[in-house]
């Protein structure tokens, strides 16, 4: 399970990357929100760690070079809005296809009816602000909001308040705990407090996750249509 640790490990990312570290992350991060195949791929952490190793200190900590804030600070924002809506693009073209074959390895249709009941829970612009902080699901929520035929300008608006607010929140968290933590001790820190940081942010989602699966008892099941998102 080393493997699986290691693609989870931010600092692992990191260090693989080395000098071309702050590409990479650019990259991560497009593939972690656009590719269906990229939401095993670290963000909220990979994002903090970046923060915190763009500070000099940090970075030598670990003895890498340290990553350029203001490039992350513009680019990251730019390739997560960029992701979010090849995986709209997608959910338009070709998602109503994946979704309606029961045997899909990446889709089910239980994923379009969770959407659907995300969309009604939270409403659309909601949806796709929030769902940027959830892992896993700010992959694939895209794809579902191009199924459901959320409008792309309206998709397009809120993808971008979603993408900045997430990403510059994660980078300005790890750039002043980069500031803040010994160079010494990052190594010993960083994965904790990175991991706390992921947690506390799902604590609302988890809240309402709750929340659903109480309301869900006592609703009718969903019918399993596709619906258009208004």
């Amino acid at each position: 399970m080393d493997w699986l640790s290691n693609l989870l490990d931010p600092t692992w990312w990191l260090t693989i990357l080395g000098a071309f570290a702050t590409i990479g992350v650019l990259a991560i991060i497009f593939a972690e929100t656009g590719l269906l195949i990229g939401f095993f791929l670290p963000g909220d952490s990979l994002l903090v760690a970046a923060g915190i190793f763009s500070s000099a200190a940090a970075a030598k900590g670990i003895g890498i070079e340290p990553l350029s804030f203001p490039v992350l600070l513009i680019g990251t924002p730019l390739c997560a809005i960029a992701g979010a809506q090849l995986g709209h693009l997608i959910g338009v073209k070709v998602g109503g296809r994946l979704f309606d074959k029961p045997d899909s390895r990446l889709f089910k249709k239980e994923y379009v009816e969770k959407a659907e009941h995300f969309f009604e829970k939270f409403g659309p612009a909601r949806a796709v602000v929030i769902a940027r902080f959830v892992p896993i699901v700010r992959t694939f929520l895209n794809p579902v909001a191009g199924v459901l035929e959320m409008p792309a300008r309206r998709f397009f608006v809120w993808n971008v308040v979603g993408g900045v607010l997430w990403v510059e929140s994660m980078l300005l968290i790890g750039h002043f705990l980069g500031s803040q933590v010994d160079p010494k001790q990052i190594d010993k820190y960083i994965l904790p407090g990175v991991f706390l940081i992921v947690a506390i942010s799902l604590i609302p989602i988890i809240v309402e996750v709750v929340k659903t699966r109480r309301a869900g008892k006592q609703a009718p099941a969903p019918s399993g249509k596709h619906h258009r998102v208004p």
